[in-house]
């Protein structure tokens, strides 16, 4: 399996990952509601069946993450996915989650 290709688009008040795999079918999606220019909600994770256990989910939070790191950022993880991923990463993310 190829490693999944993963695109950003944004409103104003929106924004949203989406995730692709060679040769597989369906696209995974991470989405946020933008509350100001340093703080972020995830809304949303969600892959295809197609797509279930090859690890889209994760790169995309991990995207999410390196992303608002860079961007100055704070994320509040109201998407389960996103918050059992950051509580199982809560060193690694500390920097950007806002509980």
């Amino acid at each position: 399996m190829s490693d999944p290709v993963i695109t950003y688009s944004e409103t104003e008040t929106k924004a949203r990952y989406a995730a692709t795999v060679e040769g597989v079918e369906g696209e995974g999606e991470l989405t946020l509601s933008k509350v100001s220019q340093t703080l972020i909600i995830a809304d949303h994770t969600g892959v295809p069946d197609s797509m279930r256990g090859m690890g889209v989910a994760q790169a995309l939070v991990r995207r999410l993450i390196a992303d608002a790191r860079q961007r100055g950022q704070r994320i509040v993880p109201l998407c389960p996915f996103v918050r059992a991923y950051a509580e199982r990463h809560r060193d690694e993310t500390a920097d950007v989650i806002q509980w």
